[in-house]
């Protein structure tokens, strides 16, 4: 039995990449990153594949990063942190500059760094158990490097909104905002819908008309990347951010928190 956790099938037309690690609500370790980017690379050069989903196993899409894999691995988290946020613009700069559609197929939840996948994804379909947080000010960091694909794709008041408050929100929100392309009661029969729009199509058209669309969103990624990584690794190196991720792990309240119930 294979040890993957990010799974690729291939039918008419239509890629299939499942992040498949639902102990850890499938958040962004070394290990996803790195089975995740090596699919988006195969689909690249199958030129059977017309259309590419992106989804889930779990009630989660994806829970941001992985801040326990720096403690398993003996890293700091500062440490970590360096390493996911490069890979992270990696990544999602591959699903922008991917030649073919990727459509994220949500029916769970997606916090922080997830929401960095989804808008990099040219399309994406939320079921009804989806629901949505920019959590990163709660552990005294901010959404830096997911802005890089959020703030293109989100009405200014909207990401006003919810980078301050870190407030959950369904699909229906998500989709009135301009974070995700539809909600859906069915998720499936609703992406299915859309790849057998998608599938009408030529390869050509496709890869053509997806630099179109795509390259404001480069050109903001490319004048702004750089310093958003840097922005993101001062805040994780802040004794803020460290006393926020060491009360999350823990499950305490971090300091600055005075009797407020956190979710």
């Amino acid at each position: 039995m294979s040890d993957e956790i990010v799974h690729l099938t291939v039918e008419s037309g239509v890629a299939t990449i499942t992040l498949d690690s639902p102990k850890n609500r499938n958040a962004i370790s070394g290990r996803l990153v790195t089975e995740l980017t090596a699919r988006l690379a195969a689909v690249t050069g199958d030129q059977s594949v017309r259309v590419v989903v992106l989804t889930h196993t779990g009630g989660t899409f994806c829970a941001g990063a992985d801040l326990t894999e720096a403690t398993a691995a003996g890293q700091s988290i500062e440490e970590a942190s360096d390493s996911r946020t490069r890979s992270m613009v990696d990544l999602m700069r591959a699903i922008l500059e991917l030649p073919k559609p990727v459509i994220a197929k949500i029916d769970g939840h997606v916090r922080a760094g997830g929401l960095g996948l989804v808008g990099a994804c040219d399309i994406a379909v939320a079921g009804p158990a989806s629901t949505f947080a920019l959590t990163e000010a709660r552990l005294g960091v901010a959404a830096s490097i997911v802005s890089l694909t959020l703030l293109p794709r989100m009405s200014s008041r909207a990401a006003s909104r919810y980078y301050l408050t870190a407030e959950k929100f369904d699909a229906e929100t998500a989709e009135r905002i301009g974070l995700i392309t539809a909600a859906a009661e069915d998720a499936d029969t609703a992406v299915v819908a859309l790849t057998a729009e998608i599938r009408l199509c030529s390869p050509q058209g496709l890869a053509e008309s997806k630099k179109l669309v795509t390259a404001p969103v480069l050109r903001e990624f490319d004048a702004h990347a750089t310093d958003l990584a840097t922005l993101s690794g001062r805040l994780f190196r802040s004794e803020e951010a460290r006393a926020g991720m060491m009360a999350f792990l823990s499950k305490q309240q971090p300091p600055w928190v005075a009797g407020a119930v956190v979710e």
